[in-house]
C-alpha cells in the first residue's frame, strides 16, 4: 500500500527536469544495425570511448561490464579457428582487444561499472546494503579506470523505487556509478558518510551533500523519459554528434537496444533503459531534489491516525450517517493531501496505513453507532407497541363509558342514535343519555378542551360528575350544570373546561328543557325547516368564577328531530385549509327526507364530512347525537 501510494505521488508530481548535467551515449537499434550485434569487439568500444573523450566531457561512466576476456581478441581467435602455425603465432603476439580498451580509457576519467553479488544481511553501523563480492571487469581494463561504481538496483521483478547510493562489500564502502562519476568529474579525492539523524545518512563530496536512508539507499524522484538526454553512438562514431551535448558533461555509455533486457519499470508507468536511471540520479544530485523518509514520519503518521480517530469518536455517535461518512471522507482526503504536500517538499509521508486504520476505526464506530441506534429503535418500537396497546385499552374503556343508544330501539315515544369519533385514539368529546324515570329522558353532548389522553381523563371525570349532579338535582339542566361546575372547579389544577349542551325531554308531552354551557347550539328539524335551537350564552363548565346557568324550554311537535353536535363537525378542515361550516351542515340537514331516522341523520352527516375532508387528517374530535320525538 505504501509503495503504491508513493508511486501515485510520483505520477501526480513528476520531477521537472531543470538541468542537464548528464548525457547518455546509447548503443541503440540504429547503432546495432550498422555496427553489428552486441557484444561488440572491445576495439569498437575503445573507439567509441575515444570519440567521447575527444569532446572533453567532465567524466565518462561505462554502464557496461567486461568480466571475461574479449573472444574477438587476436589470440582468442587463433585458439578458436584452425590457422597456419605462423599466422597463429603472429596473432598471439598482437595486443588483445582488452588492452586496446584499457589504453583508450587510461587517464581519461573513466568510471567502470561493478555489480554486487551474493547479497547478505547487513551488519555493522550504519547498516548499509551488503554484498559478498563484486562482479567487475577483467583486471587489464579495471586497472586503467579512474573509478568503479555500483550499478545494482532493486529486484528485477519490481518497480525501481530506490537504488543503493552507497553499499558495502566486506568492510569497504562502494559508491553507486552516479556517485563515483560525480566524484571523478569534480576531482574530489573521496566522499564521506555521516549520521544526519532521524534515520538518515549524509553523503558528502566536493560541494554536494546528499541525504540517503540509513541503509545507504536513495529514493529516485523521477522525471518523464526525455529523449534529449540521449545521443546515438552511431552519430558519434560517424562524427555527426553535437559536441556541446558532451562537453563538460557527465557522460554515460550504455546499451538501449530492444531485446537486451536492460529495461527497468518506473513508478511513472514507463519502461526506461537502465542507464537512464543513473542519469536521473545525477540530475537529482545536481538540482538538489531529494526524497527522504525520516524516522519522525512514522510519529507524524501516528498523530494523524490518532487525531482523525479522535474526531470520529467525537463526531460519529452524535451525527447522522451521511454527515459521518462525509467527515470520514474529508479526513481521508486530508490525509492524502498532507502526504502529497509532504512529497512536494521532498518527504515521503505514508498516508496509506493511517487511512486504512481510520477506515477500520470508522467502520467500527459506525457499526457500534448503528447497533446502538437499532437497539434504541427496538426499544422505541416496543414502547410504541406498549403505548399503542395502552391507548387501545384506553379507547375501549372510554367507548365503554359511553352508553349504547341501541338500548332505546324498543322505545316507541322517541328514537335516538349517538356516536363519537376521536381525532386520536382517545379524545375529549362525549355524550350521555339515560332515563331519569319512565317519563323523562336526559341527554348530554359535551366537548372537553384539548385532545388525547389528558382530555380523555378529564372527560371521564366530567361525565361522572354531570350525571351525578343530574340525579341529585331532579333532572333540572341548569341546576345540574351549576352543581357539576362547582365540583369540577374544585379539583381542576390544569384549568380544563368543558362545553355542555344538557337537556331533559318529557316523553309523553314533548316538553324539552335545556341548558347550553358554551356549546354549539343544536339544530332542530321540524315543519318549519332547519333552525338553530335558541340558547342563552353561558360560559363553559370549569371556567374559573361563579356563573349562573339558565334553563330554557320549548315543546317539540311529533316527528321533530334534534341534532346535537360538537365543533368537530363544523370545524372539520380539508387539505386546502377550508372549514366544513354551518351553512353546509344546514343544507345537508334540510336535504334529508322528512321524518328521517336518527341513524340516517348521523350517517348522512358523517359521510358528507368525510367527502369534504378528503385525505386531510382529523383536526378535532367529532360527536353527533340525533333525537326524534315521535
Amino acid at each position: 500500500m505504501r509503495e503504491t501510494l508513493f508511486d501515485s505521488y510520483q505520477r501526480l508530481l513528476p520531477r521537472e527536469r531543470r538541468s542537464a548535467p548528464a548525457t547518455i551515449v546509447e548503443i541503440d537499434e540504429e547503432t546495432l544495425a550498422e555496427y553489428g550485434q552486441w557484444p561488440w569487439p572491445r576495439t569498437l568500444v575503445a573507439e567509441l570511448a575515444t570519440r567521447i573523450a575527444e569532446h572533453e566531457p567532465a567524466a565518462i561512466g561505462l554502464d557496461l561490464l567486461f568480466p571475461e576476456p574479449d573472444r574477438f581478441s587476436p589470440a582468442e581467435i587463433s585458439r578458436l579457428v584452425p590457422l597456419p602455425d605462423e599466422l597463429a603465432q603472429r596473432l598471439e603476439r598482437l595486443p588483445s582487444n582488452d588492452a586496446w580498451l584499457a589504453l583508450a580509457i587510461q587517464d581519461r576519467k573513466v568510471v567502470l561499472a561493478v555489480a554486487g553479488l551474493e547479497e547478505r544481511e547487513p551488519h555493522g553501523s550504519p547498516p548499509l546494503r551488503e554484498y559478498g563480492k563484486l562482479l567487475s571487469s577483467v583486471p587489464e581494463i579495471d586497472k586503467a579506470a579512474a573509478g568503479r561504481g555500483l550499478i545494482s538496483v532493486d529486484l528485477p521483478e519490481r518497480l525501481v523505487r530506490r537504488v543503493p547510493l552507497v553499499a558495502r562489500v566486506g568492510e569497504t564502502p562502494v559508491p553507486a556509478l552516479a556517485l563515483e562519476l560525480w566524484r571523478v568529474g569534480t576531482g574530489a579525492r573521496q566522499f564521506s558518510l555521516s549520521d544526519a539523524g532521524n534515520g538518515l545518512l549524509l553523503v558528502e563530496f566536493a560541494a554536494a551533500s546528499v541525504p540517503v536512508q540509513r541503509d545507504g539507499s536513495m529514493w529516485l524522484r523521477y522525471s518523464r523519459h526525455d529523449q534529449t538526454r540521449f545521443v546515438s553512438a552511431s552519430q558519434l562514431l560517424a562524427g555527426e554528434a553535437d559536441p556541446e551535448l558532451l562537453r563538460s558533461k557527465l557522460v554515460l555509455l550504455g546499451v538501449t537496444g530492444v531485446g537486451l533486457l536492460d529495461y527497468k519499470a518506473t513508478p511513472l508507468g514507463e519502461q526506461v533503459p537502465g542507464v537512464e536511471l543513473h542519469a536521473q540520479l545525477i540530475e537529482q544530485i545536481f538540482d538538489g531534489t531529494y526524497l527522504v523518509r525520516p524516522d519522525w514520519a512514522l510519529w507524524l503518521e501516528l498523530a494523524l491516525l490518532a487525531g482523525g480517530a479522535g474526531i470520529l469518536v467525537w463526531l460519529v455517535p452524535s451525527s447522522r450517517v451521511h454527515s459521518s461518512v462525509a467527515a470520514a471522507a474529508a479526513l481521508l482526503v486530508a490525509f492524502f493531501a498532507a502526504g502529497l504536500w509532504a512529497f512536494s517538499r521532498g518527504v515521503l509521508l505514508d498516508a496509506a496505513w493511517p487511512a486504512f486504520g481510520l477506515t477500520v476505526a470508522f467502520a467500527v464506530l459506525l457499526a457500534a453507532t448503528l447497533s446502538e441506534a437499532d437497539r434504541q429503535r427496538r426499544e422505541l418500537r416496543e414502547a410504541a407497541a406498549r403505548a399503542a396497546g395502552e391507548l387501545e385499552a384506553a379507547r375501549r374503556i372510554q367507548m365503554g363509558l359511553l352508553p349504547d343508544t341501541a338500548m332505546f330501539d324498543a322505545e316507541r315515544r322517541f328514537a335516538l342514535r349517538a356516536l363519537v369519533q376521536p381525532a386520536r385514539s382517545v379524545g375529549g368529546d362525549f355524550y350521555d343519555c339515560f332515563k331519569v324515570d319512565e317519563r323523562r329522558l336526559f341527554f348530554i353532548v359535551a366537548d372537553v378542551s384539548g385532545k388525547g389522553m389528558p382530555a380523555a381523563l378529564f372527560m371521564a371525570l366530567c361525565k361522572a360528575t354531570i350525571k351525578a349532579s343530574v340525579m341529585s338535582s331532579g333532572a333540572e339542566p341548569a341546576a345540574a350544570l351549576r352543581r357539576a361546575a362547582q365540583e369540577i372547579a374544585r379539583d381542576n389544577p390544569e384549568t380544563f373546561f368543558v362545553t355542555v349542551f344538557a337537556a331533559a325531554l318529557e316523553l309523553d308531552t314533548g316538553e324539552l328543557s335545556y341548558c347550553n354551557a358554551g356549546h354549539e347550539p343544536p339544530y332542530l328539524r321540524g315543519a318549519a325547516g332547519v333552525q338553530r335551537l335558541p340558547t342563552a350564552p353561558r360560559p363553559p363548565v370549569g371556567v374559573p368564577g361563579a356563573f349562573t346557568f339558565t334553563t330554557q324550554s320549548m315543546r317539540l311537535a311529533p316527528g321533530d328531530a334534534l341534532c346535537a353536535l360538537t365543533d368537530g363537525v363544523t370545524e372539520a378542515m380539508n387539505e386546502r385549509g377550508e372549514l366544513y361550516g354551518h351553512e353546509r351542515l344546514e343544507r345537508l340537514l334540510a336535504s334529508l327526507p322528512p321524518g328521517a331516522a336518527p341513524r340516517e341523520i348521523n350517517s348522512a352527516v358523517i359521510e358528507d364530512v368525510k367527502r369534504f375532508v378528503g385525505e386531510a387528517a382529523a383536526s378535532d374530535d367529532l360527536t353527533l347525537l340525533a333525537l326524534r320525538w315521535n
